[in-house]
């Protein structure tokens, strides 16, 4: 679902805000869970999942399948999300 399939449904859901408003709310939205993940706090949304910053280690031994070098690659954050169980439930029915 694209930003503005979201901001339609949005406008069906609210008919009294308007669509600069919807656009507010969704950027509010998405710059607050940015900004918590930057500060590597994990944020959490009850009955839809949970977004956390994962650490991984640095890595000397890998390989370029194409050449076969060896590739440094050094410690980076990666951004996991889990699913809640009612979301798992809902998608798997």
């Amino acid at each position: 679902m694209s930003r503005p399939e979201i901001i339609k449904k949005l406008k069906e859901k609210n008919s009294k805000l308007n669509k600069s408003e919807l656009e507010i709310v969704i950027d509010v939205f998405t710059e607050s869970i940015t900004s918590a993940l930057k500060e590597k706090k994990a944020v959490e949304i009850r009955d839809f999942g949970r977004w956390y910053c994962k650490k991984l280690k640095e890595n000397f031994n890998a390989r370029n399948p194409s050449n076969n070098h060896l590739i440094y690659k050094p410690e980076r954050i990666k951004i996991r999300f889990k699913p809640s169980k009612n979301l798992k439930k809902l998608i798997n029915e």
